[in-house]
């Protein structure tokens, strides 16, 4: 029965893939310009996620991620930890100075691009290849580390921190994930700069606010956003820096196994995906549909035009984290019928890390043209931070360069971002099942129903992928 479901959830996935689609908003042209039809990147994209699968249940016989060794590469030194430190503070204060003295044009600004580009997309890709550069930098928490330091060499009485309510979990910083998709995909404003200063100060305030409740590094891991988000992709990395300062290498992947599930983990995880799935659907012609009876329904109930569409894309984006939860939960309530000794809510912790890697793969696929050209903006932004003209280090006078990919080329790449995100899933699915039951048999079985949450992924991802209209 189970492997009937699979195969006829697959075959669902496959009439989904090979749909009519249109185009990208996300710099993509109309499906005519693509070298070859969009419904076969569709059909390649199920044939390797089936070809991995059995590859995996045929030579992958025994774990290998959950206790992958580690080899020391080198120490860094505290001077270029502190360097980092003050960078980001620096970085961050001079963000909320362009904010408030800067010209009132987003596109002119410096601190809309590098929030939204450089800084949410930028340092996705950063983790997941370098490791979790954003604790280095991290600009609340270098400010109370100097502040604790300091506070201490001047012989100020130990701070003590309240203990954080095991309850609480990582339930803020999935709060701060939605708050800040709801902030770039929802609000009317979001990219008036003066608007991004005053919440950059006010996220900063609650960090350091958390960090003075329970501690530096107990907040920093549960109850900051970006830090517990960009963590969860630096654990794709090869590189690993300990609490020591030393840096390891690692086989890629075997970071994400050891995660610690605590409350809200997983839904941090769905919030990763499902915000990012409102991003390509929010384009797309359904929404547009959807978005607009929705809108109009708040319209009739009093609200404004502008206040109307904002709640109905508030709907939307928690719509779309519920699905991706929803996804999930029907493969790991799946599973749960291989074998009955292992309890769904078991299941659903011990498996929660294979989001990891689809949570990055959506990422690369929706915003990867967006970083390859408004990234390029960086060039005369730096030498114009305020939009007042200036030209300080001669490159006021740069132009976004938008022939430096092409459509075809970032079509590929997008396809190749979900399809190995999707593949690489599925090898921790596995590898976790083989350390999980007992019998290599029943771990093959339990991936039956992992197969068809990927496939579903990678359905959607394409379908949001191409059928939006430019």
């Amino acid at each position: 029965m189970v492997r009937r479901f699979a195969l006829g959830l697959f075959a669902a996935g496959l009439a989904v893939l090979a749909g009519p689609a249109a185009a990208s908003a996300h710099g993509l042209v109309g499906r005519t310009d693509l070298p070859i039809p969009s419904w076969l990147f569709g059909w390649s994209a199920a044939i390797v996620l089936i070809i991995s699968f059995v590859a995996l249940g045929s030579l992958w016989r025994e774990p290998r991620l959950q206790h992958s060794p580690k080899r020391r590469l080198f120490a860094m030194p505290r001077a270029v930890v502190a360097a980092c430190g003050l960078l980001g503070i620096g970085c961050f204060v001079f963000l909320v100075y362009c904010g408030f003295a800067g010209t009132s044009q987003p596109l002119q600004n410096l601190e809309p691009t590098f929030i939204y580009v450089h800084f949410w997309v930028g340092t996705v890709i950063l983790s997941a290849v370098f490791g979790d550069v954003f604790r280095a930098f991290n600009p609340w928490r270098s400010f109370a580390l100097a502040v604790s330091s300091t506070w201490r060499k001047l012989g100020g009485r130990p701070i003590r921190s309240r203990e954080y309510p095991a309850w609480l979990g990582q339930w803020p910083a999935v709060a701060g994930v939605i708050g800040f998709a709801w902030l770039e995909l929802a609000y009317a404003d979001k990219d008036v700069p003066s608007t991004l200063a005053w919440l950059s100060i006010g996220y900063a305030a609650v960090q350091l606010a958390g960090m003075s409740a329970f501690g530096i590094e107990t907040w920093t891991r549960r109850g900051d956003a970006f830090s517990c988000l960009f963590n969860l992709y630096s654990r794709i990395s090869p590189l690993e820096r300990h609490a020591d300062g030393a840096v390891y290498l690692r086989r890629p992947l075997s970071g994400a196994p050891p995660l610690q599930i605590i409350p809200g983990t997983v839904v941090l995880l769905c919030a990763a995906i499902g915000t990012t799935t409102f991003d390509g659907l929010s384009n797309g012609p359904v929404w547009r549909s959807l978005g607009g009876d929705l809108a109009k329904l708040f319209r009739d109930l009093g609200f404004s035009t502008t206040v109307s569409v904002e709640l109905a894309s508030t709907v939307g984006l928690l719509f779309c984290v519920l699905l991706v939860g929803g996804v999930y939960a029907t493969g790991v309530r799946g599973m749960v019928t291989v074998d009955h000794h292992h309890r769904q809510a078991e299941l659903a912790h011990r498996f929660a890390h294979t989001l990891i890697p689809i949570a990055f793969a959506y990422a690369v696929a929706h915003y990867f043209s967006l970083l390859a050209y408004q990234g390029q903006a960086i060039g005369y932004l730096i030498s114009d931070p305020l939009g007042n003209g200036a030209n300080i280090f001669g490159t006021a006078s740069a132009t976004v360069n938008f022939k430096v990919i092409s459509a075809a080329g970032i079509w590929y790449v997008q396809v190749a971002a979900l399809v190995c995100g999707h593949v690489a899933g599925l090898t921790l699915a596995h590898d976790r099942a083989l350390a999980v039951y007992s019998r290599v048999r029943d771990a093959a079985r339990s991936q039956y129903w992992m197969l068809c949450v990927m496939v579903g992924f990678t359905s959607l991802g394409l379908w949001l992928l191409s059928a939006v209209n430019t």
